[in-house]
């Protein structure tokens, strides 16, 4: 299972319907009014979309703080990933990462270079510098999945200096931004640099619960925007994406309302789960949990919960990682609850209490 939310695998294992925690989505659902907003856009479905994207660029470029001619739009965040990386010489990661970035290069016959991790999982600097060339394209998430951790600021400007002097090229993940805590906002700070050498994706599919939407929006350097445009396919967004992207960003309220439902949730979770002895749970700035199996393996614990209704993330697909390791999202109390009492009923079961 390379990518998660594939429950239709698993449906024939359960009587009942399956609660998908291998899925990172935003537990309260899309925006308020959306549902409306498509329907009455769906005659549009007999036309073309707007090939320039006007007016869906102009609604992401004021919800980035951004000019609109800083704007690249794709089908979901992989397509502009993809784009970056054909657009590379040579594809520098680090892993465990998404997979993406890693198939993206084997797939352009790109060249590749993976940095593992240290046990913290954080970026180690001296083994960026090591690694960048001119020409690179360095791809990181911020936070990373699957291990949830964001680039401290001085360590991203600190990476951001190494990528300049070598002349490399940064292309930051963000699709996770919206769940993080208030630190800082990779846009805004890199504004006074023009976005020359980096460039920082987002996307509707996890914060505002529309995967099936596919919508993915990028901040770069104008330079880099034309490059990128000479190579992008063309309407690659469909008339309802456009629509959900000129409405979502629009409200605040379910904006504020989402990060403050993810902060005490997260707290909720991490503070039960570090009271389950049979696992250790990594620190996280976003709505999924990397935990460390010291009994078991992933298979076994996958099937446990399995047979409980509930899907969990499989880590070993993700280089750099073993089948020690799984994912959880964070959801909705009570689907939370849920998941933590399978974790203390499999402690009871080995006496672990």
């Amino acid at each position: 299972m390379i990518h998660g939310g594939d429950t239709l695998s698993y449906e024939s294992f359960y009587e009942g319907e399956l609660v998908d925690f291998s899925s990172n989505i935003n537990p309260l659902g899309t925006p308020k009014g959306l549902h409306e907003k498509l329907i009455q856009g769906f005659d549009t479905l007999t036309a073309y979309p707007d090939i320039k994207y006007r007016k869906l660029k102009t609604s992401i470029s004021q919800y980035l703080g951004c000019s609109i001619d800083n704007i690249l739009v794709g089908n979901g965040a992989v397509e502009i990933i993809d784009n970056f990386i054909i657009s590379a010489k040579r594809i520098v990661t680090t892993m465990p990462a998404f997979a993406e970035y890693s198939l993206r290069a084997v797939a352009h016959h790109k060249e590749l270079i993976e940095i593992p991790y240290g046990e913290d999982f954080k970026v180690n600097l001296d083994d960026i510098e090591k690694n960048i060339q001119a020409g690179d394209l360095l791809v990181l998430g911020n936070p990373n999945n699957p291990t949830g951790l964001r680039i401290e600021k001085d360590v991203l400007l600190n990476i951001y200096r190494i990528i300049e002097d070598k002349g490399g090229y940064l292309l930051l993940d963000e699709a996770f931004y919206e769940f993080c805590p208030y630190d800082y906002d990779s846009i805004q700070m890199f504004k006074e640099f023009g976005y020359k050498n980096v460039g920082i994706i987002r996307a509707a599919t996890k914060f505002f619960a529309l995967p099936g939407i596919r919508l993915g929006y990028a901040c770069a350097s104008v330079e880099k925007v034309d490059e990128i445009g000479k190579i992008e396919l063309p309407w690659s967004i469909n008339s309802l994406a456009d629509i959900a992207g000129q409405y979502i960003f629009l409200d605040r309220e379910y904006i504020e309302k989402s990060k403050g439902y993810i902060e005490k949730e997260r707290h909720y979770m991490l503070e039960n789960l570090s009271n389950i002895p049979w696992i250790r749970v990594y620190p996280t700035s976003t709505n999924y949990i990397l935990i460390r199996l010291n009994r078991w393996d992933e298979e076994y614990v996958f099937k446990e919960f399995l047979s409980r209704g509930i899907v969990i993330r499989k880590c070993s697909s993700f280089r750099g990682l073993d089948n020690r390791y799984i994912r959880v999202a964070i959801k909705d109390r009570e689907n939370n609850t849920k998941l933590l009492n399978i974790f203390r009923e499999l402690t009871e079961e080995v006496g672990m209490i």
